[in-house]
């Protein structure tokens, strides 16, 4: 499969997956073209991702940025990668050992081609991990996209019922969940980091389905991703326009127009200028005086991200790292994030960790009392996100850091640079 069948096989399943899972079932394939011509490209993506976000990029808390090192980002990456393809058969085994149970029909083939485009939406939203701290919930909301695949496709590629579907598609994830842990185990082991960040599959709420049609809870998290679905396919109609035309900059165009659709805004977003967002950021924070600042702006399958960060020091090493981050182009996505992240608080014997919503926005907070060092994070108008970290006295500095930003203002800004389709 060429670059351009695979962009149209992305563009399709991501986007009328309801007429795709029929045309997916019956066309000829084999393991090695699956692998070959589409799980080993689209697969890598998200692990190119990590690395660079791991070993190039690096993740910054408290003032330091902290990266892998690249020889051993490069081993964990060649190991994920290796691990994951192999996952994938893994999966498409345990489908098709399943089918039967559920009233299917056993085919590896349509097993391998059931993983392989279920999984496009997670590893296309993996690719996320590179946005600063909401990274992971767009992964979230890609992982949740995919079990709505999934149950779309089960009864057209393994024949199930389409009552069982739910029951099939359930099993299937439970062992999905349990077998990509494992992985992250491994490869957390090999590049010596222990970190592990459980995901929410709230807001699933399948009503009913015939194997052509299925009917959510349209207030439910995945009810506003199959609408979000539904509003990419005109934008998909016109990428595939362009790409009979064969005009390169049309195609460039039509998939940010069809990157803005699936992400759940109205068209492309042009995120701030960086010294239009640098200017946000205050000279100083009660008796901490600015000493760095930076800022920059990227853009990536149509979606740009700019970013603002300075940094506060004082007396007694007292330090605060600012950070304002425009999600441009992702900002549908991390409205379907923010609202399917679930709210929590986890108490420990110095300190706490709590994830809530107020004032409409997604608020998260940590607080180590021994080191005296945390975090504090708001989501403002579904797009932009503002995160104090640093050694102080207390959280409360790190609010008043947060607040010291014109909030009221980026909340006005949320529409800007928004370029309807």
């Amino acid at each position: 499969m060429d670059s351009g069948k695979i962009i149209e096989r992305i563009k399709r399943i991501l986007t009328t997956p309801k007429t795709e899972w029929p045309v997916v079932a019956i066309e000829p394939a084999t393991v090695g073209s699956l692998y070959a011509g589409y799980i080993a490209i689209i697969a890598a993506l998200p692990i190119i991702a990590s690395f660079v976000k791991g070993s190039l990029i690096g993740t910054s808390m408290f003032g330091i940025t902290v990266r892998a090192p690249i020889g051993m980002g490069v081993v964990g990456m060649v190991l994920h990668y290796a691990l994951t393809l192999a996952l994938a058969y893994v999966m498409a085994l345990i489908i098709n050992a399943l089918a039967p149970t559920f009233g299917g029909q056993k085919d590896m083939v349509q097993a391998l081609k059931t993983v392989a485009y279920a999984w496009t939406a997670s590893w296309i939203a993996g690719i996320a991990v590179i946005v600063p701290w909401l990274g992971w919930l767009i992964a979230i909301a890609g992982a949740v996209y995919g079990i709505y695949l999934l149950f779309l496709g089960l009864p057209h590629t393994m024949k199930c019922p389409p009552e069982k579907a739910g029951g099939y598609t359930a099993v299937s994830i439970i062992i999905a969940i349990v077998l990509s842990w494992i992985v992250a185990i491994i490869v957390g082991g090999v590049i010596g980091t222990a970190a592990m960040t459980g995901a929410a599959m709230g807001g699933m709420h399948i009503t009913g389905s015939n194997g052509e049609n299925v009917t959510v809870d349209g207030n439910s998290a995945l009810g506003k991703l199959a609408a979000m679905g539904q509003r990419a396919e005109q934008a998909g109609k016109e990428l595939e326009a362009a790409q009979k035309s064969g005009d390169s900059t049309a195609q460039s165009a039509a998939m940010g127009k069809m990157m803005g659709a699936v992400s759940g805004s109205n068209g492309a977003v042009e995120a701030l200028a960086p010294d239009q967002i640098k200017t946000f950021l205050p000279n100083s924070l009660g008796s901490l005086n600015r000493t760095s600042t930076s800022a920059q702006r990227n853009s990536a399958m149509g979606m740009q991200i700019s970013e603002a960060q300075a940094e506060y020091a004082g007396e007694h090493d007292q330090h605060i790292t600012l950070e304002i981050t425009d999600t441009g182009g992702a900002k549908g996505f991390i409205a379907l994030a923010a609202a399917m992240a679930p709210e929590e608080e986890k108490e420990t014997d110095h300190g706490y960790e709590k994830t809530y919503s107020a004032d409409g926005n997604m608020v998260h907070e940590e607080w180590n009392s021994q080191s005296k060092s945390g975090e504090y994070s708001v989501v403002v108008g579904k797009r932009f996100t503002v995160k104090a970290s640093g050694n102080v006295d207390s959280i409360e500095q790190l609010k008043q850091a947060v607040v010291s930003i014109d909030l009221g203002k980026l909340q006005s800004m949320k529409d800007v640079g928004v370029k309807s389709n």
